[in-house]
C-alpha cells in the first residue's frame, strides 16, 4: 500500500514538473522571439542591442502583468463558479490582447504618471535608457516574486516604484515629484476602502431587495433587471472613459451613422457623453432582461441558488469588459518604458511622450495574454476563493465596485489602483457577511449571556450551601450525601458556564475573510513601491557599472 502511494506521488510530481517545464519553455520561447525580432528589425540603428534587451525585458514584464494583475478581472467570476478557469483564461486573454492592440493608443507617456522630471537627464540618452531598463526589469522581478507568493499587487505601483528608484539613482532625489508620490501612497488606502464600501453596499442592497424576501422569484423579476441595468450603465461609462479614449474619434464616426445620434467630435469622450451612452445601453439592457425574466416563470425556483444563476451572464460580460479596459490602459506599464527606450534609441534623444510601434504594442498585448494563460491560474484562485467564499451575487457586487470606483475616482481626481479596488471589493463582501452573520446571532448571544447569569447565581447558591454544611457541627449521613451532590452540581455548573462562554466566543469570531490573506496582501501593497525602487536603483548602478 505504501509503495503504491509513493509511486502515485512520484507520478504526480513528474507530471507537475513536466507541466512547469512546458510553461517555462513557452515563456522563454516568446521572450527569445521578441529579442530576435527586435534585434533583426532594428539592425542598422546604433545601440540596437539596448533596444533588443529592453524588448526582452518588456516581454517579461508583460507576462508578469498577465500572471498577476489580470486575476482581479476574472478571479471573482471563477470563484463564484460563473465560469470555469479555462473559459476565464480564454476570455481574459482575448479581451486583454484586444484592448491593448485596438485601444492601447499610438502614443504613451514615457514616464508613468509624471513621477520624475526627464529634464534632469540633461538630454543625455544613455543614462535615461539605463534607467528605463532598470525600472522595467525591477518591476517585472517584483511582480514575478509577488505572483510566486500568491499576492495580487498593483502593476502600476510596481513600475512607478521602478521609475522612481532608477530616476533617483541616475539624477538624485530632486528628480522625483514627491507630491505625485504622495497621491500614489494615498491610493493604498483610498482604493481598497472605496472598492470595499461600494461592493458591500451593492451586496447588502441585493440581499435586502431579493435574497431576504420570502417570495424571491417576484423580487428577482422586479430588481434583477435594475441591478443588471445599473451594471451596464457603469460598465459602458467605464469602458468609454478608460478603454475607448484612445480611439474615440473612430468611435464617434461609427456612432454618428446611427439615426438620431449626433456626437460632437473631440479628442476624448467627456464624462457626460460617456454617462449618456451608458444610460442608453442600460435602458435597452433593462428591457431585455425584464422580458427574459418574465418569460421564465417555470424555470425559476424560490431559492437563493436560483437567484444566483441570474447573475452568471452579467458576470461573464463584466469579466470581458474589465479585461478589455485593463488591456487598453495597463499595457502602458509594460510598453511605456520600452516605448521610451525605443524612442531614445531611434531618435537619439529624450521625449516626454513617445510613439508606440505596432511591434511594441504587440509585445505588450500578447505578453499579457500569454502570462495569464501560463501563470494566471494561481492568482485567479487566490482572488476567487482563497480570501473569502464567493457566489455570483458577491462577485457581481465586486465587479460593480471595480467599475464605479474608477469612475468616481477619475472624476474627483483621486489616484486609485484597479488591483486594490478589486481586492478591497473582495474584503468588503467578506466583512459584510461577517457583520450580517454576527447580527443574526445577536439574540443567541443575549440568550447565552442571560443563561450564564442564571447559572452563576445558581453556582453561588451551591457554594454558599457547601460552606454552610462544611461549618456545621455534627454532620449527619444525609449532610455528607448532600455535600457530594453539591460538589457534582458545582462541577456541572462550571462546565456549563465554560462551554457557554466558548460558544459566545465562537459566534463572535465568525470570520468569512481569511486574516492571514489580508496581512500578506496588505504587506505586499505597502512594500511594492519601495522594493521596486530599491531594486531599480541597484539594477541601474549595475548597468551603469557595466557600460562605463
Amino acid at each position: 500500500m505504501e509503495m503504491q502511494t509513493i509511486k502515485k506521488l512520484e507520478e504526480e510530481a513528474l507530471k507537475k514538473s513536466g507541466t512547469d517545464f512546458a510553461k517555462l519553455g513557452l515563456a522563454l520561447f516568446f521572450m527569445v522571439a521578441v529579442l530576435t525580432y527586435s534585434f533583426l528589425s532594428n539592425g542598422g540603428i546604433p545601440n540596437n542591442v539596448f533596444l533588443a534587451i529592453a524588448a526582452l525585458i518588456g516581454a517579461y514584464m508583460a507576462m508578469n502583468i498577465g500572471a498577476n494583475d489580470v486575476a482581479n478581472n476574472v478571479g471573482p467570476a471563477v470563484g463564484s463558479k460563473a465560469m470555469t478557469m479555462t473559459m476565464a483564461i480564454i476570455i481574459a486573454a482575448v479581451f486583454e490582447a484586444s484592448g491593448a492592440l485596438i485601444a492601447g493608443g499610438e502614443v504613451v507617456k514615457t514616464i508613468k504618471k509624471g513621477i520624475i522630471d526627464i529634464a534632469a537627464f540633461g538630454g543625455d540618452a544613455d543614462p535615461f535608457i539605463w534607467a528605463m531598463m532598470a525600472a522595467l526589469l525591477a518591476a517585472a522581478l517584483w511582480l514575478n516574486f509577488a505572483t510566486m507568493m500568491k499576492a495580487p499587487v498593483s502593476t502600476t505601483h510596481s513600475i512607478v516604484g521602478g521609475v522612481m528608484g532608477a530616476g533617483i539613482a541616475a539624477a538624485g532625489f530632486s528628480i522625483v515629484s514627491w507630491s505625485t508620490m504622495a497621491k500614489i501612497a494615498a491610493s493604498w488606502v483610498i482604493s481598497p476602502v472605496l472598492g470595499g464600501v461600494i461592493a458591500a453596499a451593492f451586496l447588502f442592497a441585493i440581499k435586502k431587495s431579493i435574497v431576504f424576501k420570502e417570495d424571491k422569484v417576484n423580487a428577482a423579476k422586479r430588481y434583477v433587471p435594475i441591478f443588471v441595468a445599473l451594471m451596464s450603465w457603469a460598465f459602458v461609462t467605464y469602458l468609454t472613459l478608460k478603454g475607448l479614449k484612445k480611439i474615440w474619434p473612430q468611435v464617434v464616426d461609427i456612432l454618428n451613422f446611427i439615426p438620431l445620434v449626433s456626437i460632437e467630435m473631440s479628442k476624448k469622450p467627456s464624462f457626460l457623453t460617456a454617462l449618456t451612452l451608458g444610460l442608453v445601453v442600460a435602458v435597452l439592457v433593462y428591457l431585455a432582461v425584464k422580458a427574459k425574466l418574465n418569460a421564465s416563470n417555470n424555470r425559476l425556483e424560490n431559492s437563493k441558488a436560483s437567484v444566483n444563476t441570474l447573475f452568471t451572464i452579467p458576470l461573464i460580460f463584466a469579466a470581458a469588459l474589465l479585461s478589455f479596459a485593463h488591456g487598453a490602459n495597463d499595457v502602458a506599464n509594460a510598453v511605456g518604458p520600452l516605448a521610451a527606450i525605443n524612442d531614445a534609441v531611434v531618435n537619439g534623444g529624450i521625449s516626454s511622450k513617445a510613439t508606440i510601434p505596432l511591434w511594441v504594442m504587440a509585445v505588450g498585448g500578447l505578453g499579457i495574454a500569454l502570462g495569464l494563460a501560463l501563470y494566471g491560474p494561481k492568482l485567479i484562485k487566490t482572488v476567487g476563493s482563497e480570501i473569502t467564499e464567493l457566489d455570483q451575487i458577491r462577485a457581481f457586487s465586486i465587479a460593480m465596485a471595480a467599475s464605479i470606483t474608477v469612475i468616481i475616482a477619475s472624476q474627483l481626481g483621486l489616484p486609485v489602483s484597479s488591483t486594490h479596488i478589486a481586492i478591497g471589493g473582495v474584503f468588503g463582501v467578506g466583512f459584510l457577511r461577517e457583520y450580517l452573520q454576527l447580527t443574526e446571532k445577536t439574540n443567541t448571544i443575549e440568550e447565552d449571556l442571560s443563561l450564564i447569569d442564571d447559572e452563576k447565581s445558581q453556582l453561588r447558591a451551591y457554594k454558599a450551601e457547601v460552606k454552610d454544611l462544611e461549618l456545621k457541627e455534627g454532620k449527619s449521613q444525609d449532610d455528607y450525601k448532600r455535600l457530594v451532590t453539591l460538589f457534582k452540581l458545582i462541577e456541572d455548573e462550571s462546565k456549563l458556564i465554560k462551554s457557554t462562554k466558548q460558544h459566545i466566543k465562537r459566534v463572535k469570531k465568525v470570520q468569512y475573510v481569511k486574516r492571514d490573506a489580508i496581512k500578506k496582501i496588505v504587506a505586499a501593497w505597502i512594500i511594492t513601491v519601495p522594493v521596486a525602487a530599491v531594486l531599480a536603483a541597484t539594477l541601474f548602478y549595475t548597468i551603469r557599472g557595466i557600460m562605463l
